[in-house]
């Protein structure tokens, strides 16, 4: 087991929408920081060429062969860590590709400042969360800019489509390669948020629902995007929390408030509620949930959020934590993951026991 590396204190700008505070609340946007970060050996003597080959170690955020910032531990977690790893997490990052000044499509895999954005965001607080008794991977691709989701004109849709379309070869070809150099039969998570998400959902319909490797699946966290009901076809939504094989998913906000693009949904969503991870709706309580991870990774903050999976979302009143009467935004979005970090690392164990010991007994 790798040990954890320090965790710098500093956040990121991320966001699908403009979520305001909460940006400084989970990761952080000064970018001289990750400016700086990006001059270490890491990414001045390790950057992948723009044409990605998923043999080689540059071309992965994150990785068992290397020191990365998934292995990093909560402070107050340190000790907890499982020594043996029987299952490995497939992690597929959101969209950290956010700069608005006119940008390529399609992110660039050798822009040493936007991986070093990545790793000490996305992967730092949110693949970190599956980092206990597993092996997790986590491809650098080339991700679909922000403005993807968004397109006004339709070249601009034309545009969105095609770079959606090369993230996800990336994304297609990293998990291929990973499948054939490292998994060797091994029991398997696919983790995702976002854009991450988006291109989770394809991966898993074109090469585990209804094939054999579905059997290797422990469970899909695919967080941030909608999982249509109709999406899958013998890929179901997870009932409880020891259940296996299934998805789950959510997608956060302030009791009350559902977007304009919400209201407008035709079809129904598969939500899981993360405190008591069932379908149905159910309202679970502050008071049950395990802990969040926000501004100060080395912090678990408790009783921060409740749950409602309700009319194709996920409810919580307002974030309850120091300095939280300044939030203003209605939509979590960015903390999809975070808001219920110690939830969703509890639960891993949960289906991955439940999944060795069915195999066991089989």
């Amino acid at each position: 087991m790798k040990s954890p590396i320090l965790r710098p204190k500093f956040w990121q700008n991320h966001a699908l929408i403009q979520l305001a505070l909460i940006l400084s609340l989970l990761y952080s946007s000064c970018s001289p920081n990750y400016t700086s970060l990006s001059r270490s050996e890491r990414y001045t003597q390790n950057q992948p060429s723009n044409h990605p080959n998923y043999s080689e170690l540059t071309c992965w955020a994150a990785h068992p062969h290397l020191h990365d910032p998934s292995d990093s531990v909560p402070q107050p977690l340190i000790g907890q860590q499982k020594s043996e790893q029987p299952v490995d997490v497939f992690f597929l990052h959101p969209t950290t590709y956010t700069e608005k000044e006119a940008r390529p499509w399609n992110a660039p895999l050798n822009d040493a400042a936007l991986n070093a954005k990545t790793d000490y965001s996305s992967i730092l607080y949110q693949a970190s969360i599956f980092n206990n008794g597993a092996r997790v991977y986590a491809p650098r691709y080339r991700q679909a800019h922000l403005r993807s989701y968004f397109p006004v004109t339709k070249a601009d849709t034309l545009s969105a489509l095609a770079a959606f379309d090369t993230a996800f070869a990336d994304v297609e070809a990293a998990f291929l390669t990973y499948l054939k150099e490292w998994n060797q039969g091994r029991p398997f998570i696919i983790a995702a948020h976002s854009q991450g998400t988006t291109h989770a959902k394809s991966l898993l319909k074109k090469y585990v629902e209804g094939k054999p490797l579905q059997e290797q699946l422990v469970v899909a966290y695919i967080v941030g995007i909608p999982l249509e009901e109709d999406y899958f076809s013998t890929l179901k939504p997870c009932s409880s929390a020891t259940e296996t094989g299934c998805v789950v998913g959510w997608r956060t906000y302030r009791n009350g408030y559902k977007p304009n693009y919400v209201a407008a949904e035709k079809k129904k969503i598969w939500v899981t509620n993360p405190i008591s991870w069932s379908i149905e709706p159910e309202q679970k309580s502050r008071k049950e949930q395990k802990g969040a991870v926000l501004q100060n990774f080395n912090k678990i903050y408790k009783r921060v959020v409740d749950a409602y999976n309700v009319d194709n979302v996920l409810y919580t009143r307002h974030p309850r934590f120091f300095g939280s009467f300044l939030l203003r935004t209605k939509n979590y979005h960015v903390g999809d993951f975070n808001l219920y970090y110690l939830d969703v690392r509890e639960n891993m164990q949960q289906r991955v026991s439940s999944f060795l010991g069915a195999k066991k007994a089989g």
